[in-house]
């Protein structure tokens, strides 16, 4: 019998007859590990670890807290709660069960919705299925196999999907037990493998995500290596509640929607409109010392000013229909900067004018589907601190670093800890289609950014295939105080579109350039960002960013005079105040502030309107005794001219 050699992750060496499976390596390693491992990964390929091995190569064996492995674990989960659904519901119909972010779902067609009662039911039964530890093996069909065996099955949605694989793709299914399922796997070796794990909700679905499709019902998942893992991840659901950025929105009267008005058009609340100011002003004194101008452009435009950047091919789907102005098609705007190159091309430039950077507070309007829109999260009605920054290639990389050391400023005011850049990458089999068909344009670009990025030393990850169809561009991904992750901003490299609208600047010895463009946006959206920093610090904004920044609590009638003299003053210095003159006990009082989450609260009675001072309450700190009225307001506008985090930990 031949063997192979195995090379392990300490670099030892492991010689194995060949068709020796990665589960029984695992095995002679030791119980522990065989019973952790869910996965292996050979010369980089991840596989079943029942396959037999029949190859020399680098060996992994991966467990459940593995990113590999857990993504493993969430998709053979989603088998596992599909094969429960069919026991219990034989008429349900099995679409795609893939695994998301810590969590995973699967679509079903079913006469009706799930219930409550209809999610405790079926997890019950994934834990029998579970115990029951039935081996999962994967099989290889071909596509006539694979249609004869899921039609037989009546699943329809099964046979839509072969329907679509490409000639001369592998076909393979799964079994465990009774239930046999379509996937490309791999999956763990058996049913007991999953242990920790739990339902959490479910919702409709359209089908392939298109609203013309049937509505199917989708149930959310999640699982976890070890039951801590579990417990961990099931608590910070429940704090991502609380901080649910719609519950808080509503509570602390930031924002509202309106049916009238339309889906994902928000309306900023005097609260809310207090924050969409506050971070305009960062962003705009920022911008302004880093050497940008300001511009304003018109909320729409002809449609030919589209066509000719390319957006119209490219994203026509994401934006409003064409409006019919004197025979003329018009479109509001979904981006600034076709605009923002009017106005580069507006005048001559010279190499002494460059690098150009031009900023924006721009509202644009992007037409998501109607199942898409959430909250703040993803609107139609949009409002960005967007730029442009021209540049010639000798000046991209400093320029491209320089927003990247924006982010950084701005995640240090925030306390954002963690933080990924995403390097977007394009597709070398799609230039001329999805991407614009300039290869040594993509490679050297591509490069530029790569080196500018590590020269920062910025944490940043590979993606392939997802770059802007006129360039690579970084997309931004940050962290909340509990661990959600959110998509903050992009920061873009364009060297195709600057050609097309004859941009141009006269060069040292007089010739004619292109530029190259930086398309950024480091706050992203507002209804973006306002929606994660709700989620970040659970409506408990730092004192410069509050909308009510101070309360003043009078004790009785006899302090009210003394009270407004103090709203008046605190007025003066732009503090933002609210002074509540109710005939309520001071308890009340302080009960209603901390449920409004003002950040200050300042006690007065008839003992302060005689020495002109003040009790001061934070929240989080309590009761910080009495002092005067000057070093309470020195307090107060130094810590909001230096925008100074929150004093407790964002937790």
């Amino acid at each position: 019998m031949s063997t192979i050699t195995l090379t392990l992750p300490d670099q030892s060496t492991l010689t194995v007859p060949r068709g020796t499976t990665a589960l029984e390596v695992a095995e002679s390693l030791g119980p522990r590990l065989a019973q952790a491992a869910v996965v292996a990964e050979l010369n980089g390929q991840l596989r079943d670890l029942n396959l037999p091995l029949t190859e020399d190569g680098q060996l992994r064996l991966l467990t459940g807290e593995t990113p590999e492995g857990h993504e493993v674990l969430l998709h053979s989960t989603a088998h596992l709660m599909a094969q429960a659904v069919k026991e219990l519901f034989p008429e349900a119909k099995v679409t795609i069960g893939p695994a998301i972010e810590n969590r995973f779902y699967y679509d079903f067609d079913i006469d009706g919705t799930f219930s409550e009662e209809d999610l405790r039911q079926i997890e019950t039964r994934m834990k029998e299925l579970a115990k029951r530890n039935y081996p999962v093996h994967r099989k290889e069909l071909s596509r006539a196999e694979a249609l004869e065996l899921f039609r037989s099955m009546n699943e329809s949605y099964k046979v839509e999907i072969l329907e679509d694989i490409p000639d001369g793709e592998t076909i393979s299914a799964y079994e465990q037990g009774d239930f046999i399922d379509l996937c490309r796997g791999p999956h763990v070796p058996a049913t007991g493998k999953i242990k920790y794990f739990k339902l959490l909700d479910s919702s409709g679905a359209y089908w392939r995500g298109d609203e013309r499709n049937k509505m199917l019902q989708r149930i959310y998942g999640t699982v976890f290596a070890t039951k801590d893992g579990l417990k961990g991840y099931l608590r910070q659901l429940e704090e991502a509640k609380k901080r649910d950025h719609r519950k808080l929105g509503k509570e602390l009267e930031l924002f509202t929607f309106d049916e009238e008005v339309g889906p994902g058009l928000p309306l900023w609340l005097p609260n809310g409109a207090v924050m969409v100011e506050e971070l305009e002003a960062l962003a705009k004194e920022t911008e302004r010392k880093a050497g940008y101008v300001r511009v304003r452009t018109p909320h729409l435009t002809k449609g030919q000013l589209y066509e000719r950047s390319g957006h119209l091919e490219h994203y026509r789907d994401s934006m409003y229909p064409a409006m019919d102005v004197d025979g003329i098609e018009y479109y509001v705007k979904p981006m600034n900067c076709p605009h923002h190159h009017k106005i580069y091309a507006s005048s001559p430039r010279s190499y002494r004018d460059l690098p150009l950077r031009l900023a924006e507070y721009g509202t644009c309007y992007r037409y998501e589907k109607s199942g898409q829109l959430f909250g703040l999260m993803r609107v139609r009605s949009m409002q960005m601190n967007d730029a442009h920054i021209y540049c010639t290639h000798e000046q991209f990389k400093e320029e491209f670093l320089a927003v990247c050391r924006m982010y950084l400023y701005y995640f240090d005011i925030f306390g954002i800890e963690k933080y990924e850049m995403r390097l977007s990458l394009h597709d070398p089999a799609d230039l001329g289609g999805k991407y614009i068909n300039e290869p040594e344009l993509w490679l050297q670009t591509e490069q530029a950014v790569r080196e500018a990025l590590q020269e920062g030393d910025l944490n940043y990850v590979e993606i392939p295939g997802e770059a802007a169809f006129y360039g690579p561009k970084i997309d931004v991904q940050v962290w909340s105080a509990i661990g959600r992750e959110f998509t903050l901003a992009t920061n873009q490299v364009d060297f195709a579109i600057p050609a097309r609208f004859d941009l141009t600047y006269t060069d040292e010895q007089g010739r004619e350039q292109t530029p190259l463009c930086i398309h950024r946006a480091p706050l992203g959206t507002h209804e973006r960002f306002i929606g994660f920093l709700i989620e970040h610090f659970g409506g408990d904004f730092p004192l410069w960013l509050a909308p009510v920044q101070v309360a003043i609590l009078p004790i009785s009638e006899k302090s009210h005079a003394y009270a407004k003299t103090l709203e008046q003053r605190l007025f003066a210095e732009n503090i933002r105040v609210q002074l509540d003159l109710r005939p309520d006990k001071i308890g009340a009082k302080i009960r209603q502030a901390e449920l409004k989450r003002i950040p200050v609260m300042l006690v007065v009675g008839e003992r302060e309107a005689e020495q002109q001072t003040v009790s001061l309450r934070r929240r989080f700190e309590g009761d910080l005794g009495t002092q005067s009225v000057e070093d309470v307001t020195a307090l107060l506008t130094d810590e909001i001219k230096h925008r100074r985090r929150p004093h407790r930990k964002i937790r």
